[in-house]
């Protein structure tokens, strides 16, 4: 998957592609957070933009029949020229993404392009569809390229599906079959997160407040359309943030497959942030440090908890194999220490199959990065500096997984190139090598200095 920017923020022209393991590394304001948050609001929405359509014929056949096949080819065909036109509509989008005005993107560009799916070995056997309407049952099999729709079972009192409703379904259902393995789902964890994990339930009473005073003002009010302009103020991934904080009680209702299958995750994790979170029956979140039995609220906790708490309910009890993570900034408010191993879990996230993207201005969790990516080979003194060190095997990651951007500097704005990787050498980061290298030249003369002024 190749995404393209043009005039976006300060990033006059930027391409870049997804690994496993993606990073965006540059000094301040230099557009990695436009990049990620233009990214990001395309991987939330391409369902409702990306526009897949059969014809009225087809429908008539589905809604007289009571089933329907249907050819996949033409679509895969299509899948780039579809793109383009769900680019061009999301590109005017763009400010609802940012809560910007709505000339802000006037000049700007999203492209987004993927090679073309591969159908003939996936299966399908699953449903579509509303409660109320009925579920659309759909399937297909290995090394076919059709599609077979079966409409819902309705009894005598229900009433009859209608023409629009079978085409919304059926194109939600292509866009599942055809797409869905091309774009992950993704989950974002923004830089203003410590701040919304302090104030979630403010949040939360502050919009209850605000019902009642509106209903209580004019009954003829709409609250809930009200309430939502009230929010058009926050870029969507804030919103996301402080959506899904809101909903902790309910969320930790689920179980991510990483509880299941991979519970040294979550007890790395635990170990990272020194304790283990908890939301009670009636919504309070608590933090207990390991060894005590203190109940911390997140006011009293650190802000290295606070700034992991959305990531952890995440890996607990949200996280999909295929899901993409988005940190923006990593690092904040992390010890070196747990810079390094916050880079080892997401390593082993990516070799669970857990997609990851990050911006990040931290040199610690580059390098840690690097060590992965060098000690993967079979050398036996690696294999011994990796067992001396306490480096496990499901760390480690292949450079092919990972792409590097660093922010540079081009026409009175900035673009993103690639960083070269060598699995013996790394990732090389000239924006970071060129500070530390400067640290180490002014220590040097500082020294240096003073010894010959002695002499």
């Amino acid at each position: 998957m190749k995404i393209t920017l043009k005039n976006l923020g300060v990033l006059k022209h930027a391409e870049f592609s997804l690994g496993d393991l993606t990073i965006i590394c540059g000094e301040n304001n230099t557009g990695k957070t436009y990049a990620t948050y233009a990214l990001y609001g395309f991987l939330n929405s391409w369902r409702g933009i990306v526009d897949f359509k059969v014809s009225d014929s087809q429908i008539q056949r589905l809604l007289t029949d009571g089933g329907l096949k249907i050819g996949l080819a033409q679509y895969v065909e299509k899948v780039n020229s579809t793109l383009s036109k769900a680019c061009r509509e999301y590109t005017k989008q763009l400010y609802s993404v940012f809560a910007a005005p709505s000339d802000r993107f006037s000049d700007s560009e999203f492209r987004i392009q993927t090679e073309r799916p591969r159908i003939l070995d996936k299966v399908f056997n699953s449903q579509m569809g509303l409660p109320q309407e009925g579920y659309f049952s759909y399937s297909k099999e290995k090394g076919s390229d059709e599609l077979t729709v079966s409409l819902p079972v309705k009894t005598e009192q229900e009433s009859e599906i209608s023409p629009g409703y079978a085409q919304l379904v059926l194109s939600f259902i292509l866009k599942d079959v055809v797409l869905s393995s091309k774009f992950p789902s993704p989950f974002i964890s923004s830089a203003e997160r410590t701040g919304v994990a302090i104030f979630r339930k403010e949040l939360n009473f502050a919009r209850n407040r605000l019902l009642d005073e509106m209903v209580r003002m004019d009954q003829k009010i709409n609250p809930q359309e009200l309430l939502s302009k009230t929010y058009q103020s926050y870029p969507r991934p804030i919103e996301e943030n402080v959506d899904f904080m809101r909903q902790l009680e309910d969320i930790t209702k689920r179980k991510s497959f990483i509880t299941a299958a991979s519970s040294e995750v979550l007890e790395d994790f635990a170990d990272i942030i020194g304790g283990e979170y908890e939301i009670t029956q009636n919504d309070q979140l608590y933090y207990t440090p390991r060894g005590t039995r203190l109940e911390l609220t997140m006011d009293q906790s650190s802000s290295a908890v606070r700034s992991l708490l959305d990531i952890g309910f995440y890996l607990r009890h949200v996280a999909y194999p295929g899901n993409l993570l988005m940190v923006d900034e990593p690092e904040l408010n992390l010890h070196p220490t747990n810079q390094r191993r916050i880079a080892r879990l997401f390593a082993r996230l990516v070799n669970l199959g857990v997609k990851i993207f990050i911006t990040t201005h931290s040199d610690y969790i580059v390098k840690e990065l690097n060590t992965l990516i060098m000690l993967n080979r079979d050398r036996p003194h690696l294999k011994r500096i990796a067992q001396e060190n306490r480096y496990r095997e499901d760390e480690l990651v292949d450079a092919n997984q990972v792409k590097v951007y660093m922010t540079e500097k081009e026409d009175g704005g900035y673009t993103l190139v690639e960083a070269d990787i060598d699995p013996e050498l790394g990732i090389e980061a000239p924006s970071f090598d060129g500070t530390i290298d400067e640290m180490n030249r002014i220590q040097r003369d500082i020294v240096w200095g003073r010894s010959k002024a002695r002499e």
